[in-house]
């Protein structure tokens, strides 16, 4: 068994290794603190700050910027201040700029900080560096919250789908805009007694087009990297909270008509959600015929590769803590648990349908600023007339920090039959998988990097069955360094995970260097080099794919940004495969390798300007043939009530006869109006030639109460070979959560 590692990487690395000893960014400072006073002053909020008790409160101030350089304080101030009662923590933060005309993008819950005028806050309250919340406003006082995983390294550890209640409030005066904020202690998790909670506020001044935190970040790192925050010091320990109930029933009312098979239904369904708090760190919740219907649609997404593409979960039963149960395993080569397998299923003629899930537990959070628990079952209901049969599709996950900020992990992923089916093939009874996970993580997050072990079980099938991988990095503001290598034998299955493809072994590595222009026009320009392969075990370990890449990028002061990308592709077909998807096309033949290779321009507009756009060209060979190729994206607002934006993907495939060329054409226009902070339309078109269909999606939103929301939903799809209707629907949902 051989493995390739390109001459040119290696000499690529020595090169850079060379050039000069490794740097870390020019401000090294000790932790930051701030002080928070406990009051028993009422605070009314309405974004002035007038009350006296606020001019008790320390101040957190002197950001540092992170862009357009991080070795200097921030240009406007930013001033942040800290209460606290035994119900809430409250914040008061005033924001300077150079004029009134803030960017705001819309006046929908949970915007973008990039193209908002918005301060973010940050709270480790466990202090354990590895999961923060988060809670931003911008200047017209519109909320967002999130989740923070993984200490922050990466965006995939951002998550804004979580919700949430609590109060803010804003008020633009002149050049400067200020925001009260109220957050109940009880939506938040936090050891009892504790006095100190890692902290971190940072800003979007997109008059300046600049980003700052109060706590410094090096530049190359995303402001909610969780290895760089300072901390909040309480004046008094806090106590228990009251445990919180809410209870979040929903009723939907359905009018559909598939036009393929079923004449025009009519249906009301009922269930919902009840969120228990237990102790200060955990939550349980609990569901009951939820209802994961048509109100948001998933993204067309233009396929051209062999393989099952994953999209992110929207549903709120699995986000709290989601990344407890969803990041064991290699992120993008065998995933344990995926829960966005949970509520679909394949009928006999392989289709994917949804299959309605009966109810289901779950329990997760902290034990303490050590250990995090996780356990979820979840029922699925049986569907005779498509083969469905009934499981019970369970988890059992439990993760330890160690050392430093480093963790391990273990689990259990259990799927299994409630019953004997006559369609039931015997391999299906079960499928088990069992698993150990090691995240090293340095004080800094410098170092990452993972190592695990998992096998599968399925009846009569126990040999082998195992996946198995490690990777590590190295990332300063001027170095980037990573390498991986990936095991995942033939027989190891996950009915409930994410696997792309089994029996191979994945190798690669990666090296970059980041440079930063004293002057000019350039704020930052870097090189990255890549090489990984693929070896198939069935093939006797021979490499069946390798895709080295060679990037250069470059970001101007103005945020605009610039890449061109040189990749080099190799693919051995041990099955036909057919990359346009043609009807009754002639599929490539088997047992054959491919090398090809393309070029790509890419552009990247600053999205907080009112017209924004994104393009890449790409252009070279593509398997035995061609293939050309442009997409991107066009943005424009009127701020802050109207949104237009048209995505599009065009592929133009050339192979030789007897093989198919294709034109694959994806387009995507959207519509969204924010009529005020609780009412909005948004209407979303997509076009893909690929899977012949026309979808439309609009719909109405009335906030009518926090978190609490009436829906009317209108979804229509067509074939577009011969254009017909598919499916088409009305739903009336209303939701609302309910303090217990």
């Amino acid at each position: 068994m051989k493995f390739y590692i390109s001459p040119a990487i290696i000499l690529f690395l020595s090169i850079i290794i060379g050039i000069n000893p490794l740097s870390s960014s020019a401000q090294e400072l000790e932790k930051r603190s701030v002080f928070v006073k406990k009051i028993s002053d009422k605070i009314q909020l309405d974004g002035i700050l007038d009350e006296v008790i606020w001019d008790q409160a320390e101040i957190a101030t002197d950001f540092w910027q992170m862009f357009p350089t991080d070795s200097l304080r921030s240009t406007n101030s930013t001033t942040v201040k800290l209460l606290y009662d035994d119900t809430h923590i409250y914040i008061g933060a005033k924001a300077i700029g150079i004029g009134a005309d803030f960017m705001v993008s819309s006046l929908k819950r949970d915007f973008s900080a990039r193209s908002n005028d918005n301060v973010t806050f940050l709270f480790d309250t466990f202090r354990d560096g590895q999961n923060a919340f988060l809670f931003g406003v911008n200047a017209y006082g519109v909320q967002r919250e999130g989740l923070i995983s993984d200490r922050g390294v990466a965006i995939s550890g951002f998550n804004l789908t979580w919700d949430i209640k609590w109060l803010a409030e804003s008020t633009i005066n002149g050049d400067s805009f200020t925001i009260e904020i109220a957050i109940p202690l009880n939506s938040i998790k936090y050891p009892e007694g504790s006095q100190r909670w890692g902290f971190q506020s940072y800003r979007y001044d997109m008059q300046s087009n600049e980003r700052s935190s109060w706590s410094p970040v090096p530049q190359n790192q995303i402001p909610v990297n969780l290895g760089f925050l300072g901390e909040l010091v309480f004046e008094k320990p806090l106590s228990k909270n009251k445990t919180p109930l809410y209870l979040i029933p929903y009723t939907n009312i359905l009018s559909s008509n598939d036009f393929s098979a079923n004449p025009t239904s009519n249906s009301i369904t009922l269930g919902g959600d009840l969120k228990i708090a237990v102790g200060n760190g955990l939550n349980l919740d609990v569901t009951l015929n939820p209802d994961f219907s048509n109100v948001e649609v998933d993204n067309i997404i233009t396929n051209l590769t062999r393989f099952e593409i994953s999209l992110p979960e929207k549903r709120q039963f699995f986000i709290d803590n989601g990344d407890l149960f969803g990041n064991f395993g290699g992120s993008r080569e065998a995933i344990p648990f995926f829960s966005r397998r949970i509520g679909i299923a394949k009928d006999p003629d392989g289709n994917t349908i949804q299959n309605n899930i009966l109810g289901g537990i779950r329990l997760s959070g902290k034990l303490d600023e050590n250990w995090r628990i996780g356990f979820l079952s979840i029922q699925n209901q049986e569907d005779l007339n498509n083969q469905i049969t009934s499981n019970n599709n369970a988890m059992f996950a439990l993760q330890r920090k160690i050392f430093n900020q480093s963790q391990i992990g273990a689990f259990i992923v259990n799927r299994e039959s409630v019953k004997d089916y006559e369609f039931l093939k015997d391999e299906d009874r079960y499928n088990r998988v069992i698993g150990l996970d090691y995240n090293l993580n340095s004080a800094n997050n410098r170092w990452t990097g993972k190592f695990y072990t998992h096998k599968s079980f399925q009846p009569d099938d126990n040999e082998g069955n195992l996946s198995s991988g490690g990777s590590i990095a190295y990332n300063t503001r001027i170095w980037q360094f990573s390498s991986k290598l990936i095991y995942v034998d033939q027989d190891f299955r996950s009915d409930l995970g994410f696997i792309p493809r089994s029996g191979i072994i994945k190798t690669g590595i990666s090296g970059g260097r980041t440079f930063y222009p004293k002057k000019g026009k350039i704020n930052s320009h870097s090189i990255q080099l890549s090489d990984y392969s693929w070896y198939q075990k069935s093939l006797d370990y021979q490499k069946t794919d390798h895709n080295r890449r060679l990037e250069y990028t470059m970001e101007l002061k103005k945020q605009d940004q610039l890449a061109f990308t040189i990749r080099d592709q190799y693919i051995f077909l041990s099955s036909a495969f057919d990359p346009t998807r043609s009807e009754n096309g002639i599929p490539l033949p088997s047992d054959e390798g491919y090398n090809f290779n393309e070029w790509s321009l890419e552009y990247q507009s600053n999205v907080a300007r009112l017209f924004n756009f994104s393009s890449e060209v790409s252009y070279g060979s593509f398997f035995n043939g061609t293939r050309f190729s442009v997409k991107g994206t066009t943005q424009f607002r009127v701020q802050p009530k109207l949104a237009m934006s048209l995505l599009w993907d065009y592929n133009q495939i050339r192979l030789p006869n007897p093989y198919p060329s294709a034109n694959i054409i994806l387009v995507s226009p959207k519509i969204e109006l924010t009529l005020n902070k609780k009412l909005f339309w948004s209407t979303l078109v997509q076009y893909s030639n690929q899977t012949e269909n026309l979808g439309i999606n609009s719909r109405l939103q009335w906030r009518f109460a926090p978190l609490s929301d009436l829906f009317l939903v209108y979804n229509d799809n067509y074939y577009t070979r011969e254009f017909g209707p598919v499916y088409r629907s009305i739903n009336l949902k209303l939701t609302y959560w309910l303090s217990l």
